[in-house]
């Protein structure tokens, strides 16, 4: 199966724009469900959304791949680290602003290098080497205290939403090796099949974990099934298109284009939270977005 070559910009901007909703949506349950139920409402009430994207997938093309161990490890890895990443970005949401805490978690791209420095011995250029600084600068201008507040300075927002993106890529790594480990043509049956297996593991992990340590939270997750699941279908249709963009791009082009949701999210805080950022913030967020284009302009 061919796609044009455009099309995955499409894909990753229909998944930044649906993940921006999906995030506000469960940024409102963390105070009602926890952190971690309101992290479990992605998968448990994203999972039916899922299976359908397969049944209509393998109903209208016929295809359905037998995943090897190599996709199923890739996808594990991918499901485990994005379950950790989501439950970090909505701890970091309640200390503070929405826009902010996407902004933190827009770093991830820069993380990626640092990643391929620290653990693969790769060597960047000087223009990449001065993109990490300016994004660090971003991140640092961000987290630096408003005097008009008069806030105690905290890192802790800023090492929440870093952790939450430095654990995102490590998923955008396995979900990409997943998809093309299936060794399918179908883009689209891929991508939609990674996504069926990942939800699967993800559900049955948290659900399982909650109902052995927090079965109140758990039950509250499960009353709170009308609003969630708005989540959850947004959570799984993002999803699908992220994994339909990563079958046919690299996961860096990928994630550098899906920046366009910090502009997303400042439309939505300022809406639903009536959280206007500030002029340290906007610059800060600059500062994170120049850094990323920089990077992989070099």
């Amino acid at each position: 199966m061919t796609a044009p070559p455009w099309l995955w910009v499409v894909f990753t901007l229909l998944a930044a724009t649906a993940q921006t909703f999906r995030n506000a949506t469960q940024r409102s349950l963390t105070d009602r469900l926890g952190t971690v139920g309101a992290t479990h409402i992605r998968f448990l009430f994203g999972l039916p959304f899922g299976l359908v994207f397969l049944l209509v997938v393998v109903v209208v093309t016929g295809d359905l791949v037998a995943p090897t161990i190599g996709a199923l490890a890739w996808t594990v890895v991918g499901a485990l680290t994005q379950i950790g990443a989501t439950a970090l970005m909505l701890a970091a949401m309640r200390e503070r602003s929405f826009v902010v805490t996407i902004a933190y978690t827009k770093t991830e791209p820069v993380q990626v290098a640092l990643f391929a420095v620290v653990f693969l011995g790769e060597h960047i250029s000087a223009l990449a080497t001065t993109a990490v600084l300016v994004a660090t600068a971003g991140v640092l201008v961000l987290s630096w205290p408003s005097r008009a507040a008069r806030e105690a300075f905290s890192w802790r927002p800023a090492l929440l939403g870093v952790a939450s993106a430095a654990l995102f890529a490590l998923a955008a790594v396995g979900f990409r090796g997943g998809i093309l480990a299936l060794g399918t043509p179908n883009y689209v049956a891929a991508a939609t099949e990674t996504l069926a297996v990942s939800l699967t593991v993800q559900t049955i992990l948290l659900s399982a974990w909650l109902m052995l340590r927090r079965p109140d939270e758990l039950r509250a997750v499960l009353i709170a099934w009308r609003p969630s699941l708005p989540a959850g279908f947004l959570g799984a249709f993002a999803s699908e298109m992220w994994f339909l963009a990563f079958a046919l791009q690299a996961a860096a082009p990928v994630r550098t284009l899906g920046l366009v949701e910090i502009l997303v999210a400042g439309l939505v805080s300022r809406r639903l939270f009536a959280q206007a950022p500030g002029p340290r913030d906007v610059i800060g967020m600059a500062l994170v977005v120049a850094g990323v284009a920089l990077l992989f302009n070099g």
